[in-house]
């Protein structure tokens, strides 16, 4: 899958700004012919796999699901983002995490959700006031990423919903260099953590005056 729509003008190619990210989501359910898995899910979106993996990862962590689940879909967002952080030119995944894969139908059912909300975030995006300089915007913002992922990991109830969605909304920004909208998944991410510690840090004196009460 290509990442850019070519044309011509006057006999002469065109490069023209990349497709958005549900474009290329939308084209990827258009084309299932059978079960999607995520190594396909990597390759088609190309050059651009680690930010808009990070959104994919993200995106399955913001849906309610059964506690083991958030340790087992924040794992692959743990990886992508610590690539992220030491450069790596190509987003690699255990084999046992790439060679999952779910059925096209179900891959499409999952984009019905996503799409239209990535639309709605892509209307107002745009690249605008980007505060790095090439590649210093993606391992910083890697770095940002794997602190909220790891969060994402803790079996702590309704969680990992926060640090997920700052983790797209930041992926959403790197792709599209919009400075915007890295200070908005800054913000949100620095609340997520935020909560996290403040919840963290009651249930500890909660078990702390409990074990006070506790015969010995």
């Amino acid at each position: 899958m290509r990442g850019f729509e070519d044309g011509q003008i006057d006999g002469a190619p065109v490069r023209r700004r990349p497709r958005r990210l549900s474009q290329l989501f939308a084209q990827m359910a258009r084309d299932a012919d059978g079960p999607v898995s995520v190594a396909s899910i990597r390759d088609a979106l190309g050059d651009r796999s680690f930010a808009a993996l990070i959104v994919f990862f993200a995106a399955l962590n913001m849906i309610p699901l059964p506690p083991p689940s958030s340790a087992i879909l924040g794992l692959p967002l743990v990886i992508v983002a610590a690539q992220m952080m030491y450069g790596s030119k190509r987003a690699w995944l255990p084999r046992f995490v790439m060679d999952n894969s779910i059925s096209a139908e179900s891959f499409r059912t999952v984009m019905d959700r996503l799409i239209p909300r990535l639309i709605s975030l892509e209307r107002m995006i745009k690249p605008r006031y980007w505060p790095f300089w090439r590649k210093q915007g993606d391992r910083f913002i890697g770095i940002m990423i794997f602190l909220l992922a790891v969060v994402v990991t803790l079996p702590i109830p309704l969680g990992n919903w926060l640090p997920a969605f700052s983790s797209a909304l930041l992926g959403l920004a790197l792709i599209e260099r919009d400075g915007i909208l890295f200070a908005v998944g800054t913000v949100v991410g620095i609340a997520a953590l935020a909560v996290i510690a403040a919840v963290v840090g009651s249930a500890t004196a909660l078990i702390g005056t409990l074990w006070q009460f506790l015969p010995i």
